[in-house]
């Protein structure tokens, strides 16, 4: 009961030079899908962006309002 070799075929995978769509469907209908995706969820996107934009203006506000006290 002693252990035999076995031959392994090696598998090389390749693209061929004459096949190279690689991902089509990707790119198809782009437009499309990023319309989709934005009507989809444009109340996600606003709940998630207005209090980052209202914090980051509210900042920069804040900052130039600091600038201008001690400017005399």
């Amino acid at each position: 009961m002693g252990k035999t070799p076995v031959r392994m075929k090696a598998v090389v995978y390749a693209l061929s030079p004459f096949q190279q769509k690689v991902m089509p469907g990707l790119w198809k209908d782009l437009p499309g899908k990023i319309h989709r995706k934005v009507s989809e969820n444009w109340v996600s996107a606003t709940l998630l962006l207005a209090p980052v934009i209202g914090t980051y203006s509210y900042a920069q506000y804040y900052k130039e309002m600091e600038k201008l006290e001690h400017r005399y």
